[in-house]
């Protein structure tokens, strides 16, 4: 497929940990905790941890926050998640970062489909 751009866009994401004052925490989530999702790659700071559990509840989430979204579309405005577990007051915001350019053919082996094929 020379010649044909075959690049997207997607989001870099920080997935940061809101630790309300006052309510219990069950998960281990602390002030300042973070991780961060670049393309498919999910990374965090040494030393710091988050539970699998509270991952689980935002992750779902993730690829389509990736992506532009509609204006009007709730996956544009609402960005809190709430920890899974109903008796902790965490919750995990999704914050969109600057945006990164991927291939195509980078990231699958599947080629893209010649115009013929899309009709």
């Amino acid at each position: 497929m020379s010649g044909i751009d075959d690049g997207f866009e997607l989001y870099d994401l920080r997935v940061e940990a809101v630790i309300p004052e006052g309510k219990p925490i069950y998960c281990g989530a602390r002030p300042g905790d973070y991780f961060e999702l670049r393309g498919e790659m999910l990374s965090m700071p040494a030393d710091q941890g988050f539970s699998i559990y509270s991952i689980s509840a935002v992750l779902p989430l993730l690829a389509a926050k990736q992506r532009e979204t509609h204006p009007n579309d709730w996956m544009t405005s609402d960005a809190e998640i709430a920890c899974p577990d109903p008796n902790c007051g965490s919750r995990l915001r999704i914050v969109r970062l600057g945006k990164r350019r991927f291939s195509h053919a980078e990231t699958t082996a599947v080629p893209l489909p010649t115009e013929r094929e899309s009709r």
